[in-house]
């Protein structure tokens, strides 16, 4: 379809247009790089996979552990709320992580197996990926940009320092504080509280 689309674009003259750097495909590139993305997936995929695992009948039988169920109920629903989690929130990306794995493993006795090992699998390699996933790290030119930045900002400060004339008679310098110490009190103050 697309080929077919392409070429009458080719025939007709018009230039079949390429998408540009600012374009949704791009964008989510981007968006989906700077989290754990594919870790909070396999987690919600596990979770989700439990939880029908979970409300399995075969003929009539229907296959339920825990306490009237609820385990397979709230398993499943804890780890796609982790898998959404990570992937909202990749600051917390090691404590959900963790708890995700915990909960993948604990689901191997509370979820029909794991979801037969399928819902656990998913969920355990989720929560690893999780665990594992580190942010981008700033490149060398970004941090020369910001070093020469602080460099400046070093030398202003050391300029406004040695401009600043002290008035020794009134006891006020050109910044206009009073003269006062490092804790906050006036040079002249006693240990009592009274003022020489």
């Amino acid at each position: 379809m697309l080929l077919i689309v392409a070429a009458a674009h080719a025939i007709g003259g018009e230039p079949a247009r390429e998408p540009g750097p600012d374009s949704v495909r791009t964008r989510f590139r981007a968006w989906r790089r700077g989290r754990p993305f594919v870790g909070g997936l396999l987690t919600a995929l596990g979770g989700v996979e439990l939880f029908f695992s979970g409300q399995l009948d075969i003929g009539k039988i229907h296959v339920q552990l825990g306490i009237e169920g609820l385990q397979a109920t709230i398993i499943p629903i804890l780890l796609v709320l982790l898998g959404i989690l990570v992937i909202a929130m990749p600051a917390h990306r090691i404590f959900y992580g963790v708890i995700a794995l915990a909960v993948a493993v604990y689901s191997l006795v509370g979820v029909n197996l794991g979801g037969f090992f399928v819902g656990m699998l998913l969920s355990t390699v989720g929560g690893i990926l999780t665990v594992a996933w580190m942010p981008k790290k700033v490149s060398a030119d970004a941090v020369v940009d910001t070093d020469a930045a602080a460099d400046v900002d070093v030398e202003s400060d050391a300029d406004v320092e040695s401009d600043a004339d002290v008035d020794t008679h009134a006891g006020v310098d050109a910044d206009g504080d009073a003269g006062l110490d490092a804790a906050g009190g006036s040079p002249a103050a006693r240990a009592d509280g009274t003022v020489a």
